[in-house]
This record gives structure tokens, C-alpha cells and sequence, in this order.
């Protein structure tokens, strides 16, 4: 495969359909796109378009009864659809990771935050808990969480400040793809835009490609270089973010963009 040499992740005519006793939902749909390395992408589209879905069929996290109907989808030259399952927790937090809408997602109510990461880093690792200790006290600072803050439980910390630490862990293997889904949507206006700002930084320090789930594409255009713009289960555009807020090419693209005050 010699365009895998600089893609990070190559998604081709890939089905995740929902079985169910009223029959099947496609909602994704022959989807293909191609990501390199280092890039942020905006997917796009109102609620049930299938965005979602297809961040977490990368993962090979479809809910049942929905399943990967079909298709491929490649990151390090391996197709992921292919792995058994048992494969798949090497390739979770490790090198694809997720930050959640909800941080409490992947936050365990009775664990210490600082206890958080360390488990994570020593159970895929081998480093002593010391070390894993002093790697958490850096990937809390570098989401602006001070140390004194380490054995805080969840419930002690704001919503932004739990999606903070959601985002620590997404970090927390040095992964080389994290999936975003909606992880703002649930923050006031001025908690999502330094939630924002602080998934830019972070892009850049880690040097790694990142997914922005979202429905709302004012938030997208802020932080991404490429939009793909789901439909019904189908990627109906994908193009860069100034062609597509210029000149955009499906008449669903165009009537989202005249629904965005000024962007």
C-alpha cells in the first residue's frame, strides 16, 4: 500500500449497519477517506448522520445491534476490520484513543484522577509506578491541571475541568490518532473555546492526527484543516476548510454554511 507511507488512516467503502427487528440502518454508508499523518479533521453533520458511528467503528466500538457490514479500514498498514478482538485493546489508547462527549465516560467515580492515568500508563507499560506517577504529573500540567490536584476524585472537578482529564488520558500512551466526539458540547461557550485551544496546543506537542466529531461546524472550522461532511450515512463532501467554506459542492454543505452566523 504506497500512499499508507503518508496516511495515517485510510477508510475504504466502509458499511456500519444497524440490524434491527424493523430492518437495517445504513448509517454509514460507503464511506472512503484517506488522513495523514499530523492532520485534523472536522467530521460533520447533524445528529444521526452516522458521524459518531463511524468514530467509533475506527475503534471497533459499534454499539450493538450495530455492526461493520463492511469494508476496510487501514492505520499502520493494518486493516483494522480484520483484527480479532482480543487484538484491538493493543491498538485502544495506544495508538488510536477517544476523548468521550461525556469526560465521566472513561472516569471511574471512586478512583483518585492521578490513579487514573498511572493505571493506564503501568497496565500498557512496563514502568514503575514512580515513573508512570511523574508522566501523569505531566500530562495534567499540560492540560492545565495543577499537581495539587492529583487525588481529587472526579466529582471534585467542574465539567471542563473533567474533560480536561478525559483528555489526559486520551494522551496519556502518546497515541498517533485520537477521535474527539462532541467533547465540548456539553461545556458553557467560554469553557468550550479553551477546550478548544487547548486540543490545538496539544495537537502540535504530540504531533498527532486528531477526528473533531461535532455537530456544529463553526466549532470545527476553528481547529481543523480538512472537513468531511457526513449525510445520511454517506461523506457527501471532504475537502479543506477554506474551499469548503468558499466553495462548498453539495447543496447540503452550502445550506449548512447559510445556517452559520459569519464564520
Amino acid at each position: 500500500r504506497s500512499s499508507m507511507k503518508h496516511s495515517l488512516l485510510e477508510v475504504e467503502d466502509l458499511k456500519v449497519y444497524y440490524y434491527t427487528r424493523e430492518g437495517t440502518a445504513k448509517a454509514v454508508d460507503k464511506v472512503n477517506f484517506i488522513m495523514n499523518k499530523g492532520e485534523t479533521i472536522g467530521l460533520v453533520g447533524e445528529s444521526g448522520c452516522g458521524k459518531s458511528t463511524l468514530g467509533l467503528s475506527i475503534l471497533r466500538l459499534v454499539p450493538p445491534p450495530g455492526r461493520i457490514a463492511g469494508g476496510k479500514i487501514f492505520f499502520g498498514g493494518k486493516d483494522l476490520t480484520k483484527l480479532r478482538n482480543q487484538e484491538m485493546p493493543e491498538i485502544r489508547g495506544k495508538q488510536i484513543s477517544m476523548v468521550f462527549q461525556d469526560p465521566m465516560t472513561s472516569l471511574n467515580p471512586l478512583m483518585k484522577i492521578g490513579d487514573h492515568l498511572i493505571e493506564t500508563i503501568t497496565s500498557h507499560e512496563n514502568v514503575t509506578r514512580e515513573e508512570a506517577k511523574e508522566r501523569a504529573l505531566s500530562l495534567l500540567s499540560n492540560v492545565g491541571i495543577l499537581p495539587d490536584r492529583f487525588d481529587d476524585y472526579p466529582h471534585q472537578f467542574s465539567g471542563g475541568m473533567r474533560q480536561r482529564v478525559g483528555i489526559a488520558l486520551a494522551l496519556a500512551l502518546n497515541p498517533d490518532l485520537v477521535i474527539a466526539d462532541e467533547p465540548t458540547s456539553s461545556l458553557d461557550v467560554i469553557v468550550q473555546s479553551q477546550i478548544l485551544d487547548l486540543m490545538r496546543k496539544l495537537r502540535k506537542l504530540y504531533d498527532m492526527g486528531m477526528i473533531l466529531v461535532s455537530h456544529d461546524i463553526s466549532i470545527v472550522s476553528e481547529i481543523a484543516e480538512k472537513i468531511a461532511l457526513m449525510y445520511a450515512g454517506h461523506l457527501v463532501e471532504f475537502a479543506g476548510v477554506i474551499p469548503f467554506f468558499e466553495k462548498p459542492l453539495h447543496p447540503y454543505a452550502e445550506a449548512l454554511l447559510r445556517s452559520v452566523p459569519n464564520v
